[in-house]
């Protein structure tokens, strides 16, 4: 694809069209799917772990998922606050379907360990920390950049570090 640019994924978007329309997929003859073939994983009114549940068993093929203590707080603490509406967007290693990053591929049949629940409100979702996955800090509410300046007298940049 990237060696020709555009023109370059002018077949796999073909292939997209073809089986977005194929009237013999599982999605076509399901009556949960609206009229363009599409259907979400879960419905938006399941409890949170039936949500990650789905994902984990029909997307990743899990065989189960396991919640932590902390996972299990969240879920809980979230439900009570009204947020277990929102759609959920895991967060696991890029290596696998799996949360261990050794277990490249798509394996089946894993157990997919949730360590902790994160809900990112603004953005409008939940997401689940699966195995060791890390996050990155966000932003500030107030950007660094306003303690940076040019001192007047020595010309040098101040408030960096």
């Amino acid at each position: 694809l990237w060696a020709k640019g555009g023109a370059g994924a002018i077949d796999l978007a073909s292939a997209v069209v073809r089986c977005c329309n194929n009237e013999d997929s599982p999605a076509a003859t399901d009556s949960s799917k609206d009229s363009d073939g599409f259907r979400f994983l879960y419905d938006a009114d399941m409890p949170i772990k039936l949500k990650i549940e789905a994902i984990a068993k029909q997307f990743y093929r899990a065989a189960s998922v396991s919640f932590s203590d902390e996972a299990e707080r969240k879920i809980a603490q979230f439900t009570k606050s009204g947020w277990d509406k929102m759609p959920i967007c895991m967060a696991k290693t890029q290596y696998s379907f799996s949360a261990d990053p050794a277990l490249k591929g798509a394996p089946e049949g894993f157990d997919l360990p949730i360590r902790d629940i994160r809900a990112s409100l603004g953005a409008g979702f939940i997401y689940p920390l699966c195995g060791a996955m890390q996050t990155l800090p966000g932003l500030p509410t107030r950007p660094c950049f306003y303690d940076i300046d040019i001192d007047p007298d020595t010309g040098d940049i101040v408030g960096l570090f």
